[in-house]
């Protein structure tokens, strides 16, 4: 069964590494940094980087790439819009691809760059998203490139997935991002429980990712911009009215950025 274990890097990243304990082989999600990947790879005699998956093309998700691929001869997958580091195979929306043996459909999801692509695998039981810098645990990235209506296009279509889906965005943003949160929703009492549990997590040092699709519906204010109390909250700060979901996510946007 393919495991999905945490490498931090830089000060609050997280590359995200895909195992399969059978086959012996590893994959690298958005390798920032070459260090922690070879790092594990040298603790764990045996085993090869076969893949390695980019979401976009900040350095932050890229800047370990050439190096990796030139150690290990892994292949690298990444978005087709965006200029990437050593990229061997180019993937626009709707393909699919095959790592591990695990089947993973490409979404295009604009927003935080123009050309940001996440990985969904559709599995009955536990799927899983690998989604970057576009939905984060409680929050959803910056506007570096893309439009509000782009982001928030993209957010809807990952929010679409099912309820049980896996969510490992790439940075470790939860806390703050809750923050913010809890000021758009004082009375979300699921958040302020969420809350609660972060800091408890946070304060032992552990990581709070990944969450889940369920979860991000009930407590991210991203993805709740439908809601009449998110709306209103969004108007307050904006100084506008904010009677469509979009309105309230280019306002909560916009608010977040300032918080």
């Amino acid at each position: 069964m393919l495991q999905i274990e945490a490498l931090p890097a830089f000060t609050d990243n997280y590359i995200w590494l895909l195992k399969d304990n059978e086959r012996r082989q590893c994959v690298a999600v958005d390798p920032g940094d070459a260090a922690p990947v070879l790092a594990w790879l040298d603790s764990h005699p045996g085993w090869r980087l076969s893949d390695i998956l980019v979401t976009h093309h900040h350095h932050d998700h890229v800047g370990g790439v050439a190096a990796l691929k030139q150690a290990t001869g892994a292949t690298v997958y990444g978005p087709a819009r965006e200029k990437i580091p050593a990229r061997d195979v180019a993937l626009d929306d709707g393909q699919r691809i095959e790592v591990l043996g695990c089947r993973l459909e490409v979404i295009e999801v604009p927003g935080h760059t123009l050309g940001h692509i996440a990985y969904f695998h559709p599995d009955h039981e536990r799927p899983w998203l690998l989604c970057g810098d576009t939905l984060f645990a409680g929050g959803c990235g910056r506007l570096f490139e893309g439009t509000a209506e782009q982001m928030h296009h993209s957010l809807q279509r990952l929010a679409a997935l099912p309820a049980e889906t896996r969510v490992y965005c790439t940075h470790e943003y939860t806390q703050g991002n809750l923050r913010f949160a809890r000021a758009v929703e004082p009375g979300n009492r699921a958040l302020a429980q969420r809350a609660e549990e972060v800091s408890r997590l946070r304060e032992a040092g552990a990581i709070t990712l990944p969450s889940d699709l369920a979860l991000e519906r009930e407590t991210n204010p991203f993805l709740r911009c439908d809601l009449p109390q998110v709306q209103a909250a969004a108007a307050a700060q904006a100084g506008t009215e904010c009677d469509t979901p979009l309105q309230a996510f280019a306002a909560l946007r916009q608010w977040k950025d300032r918080f």
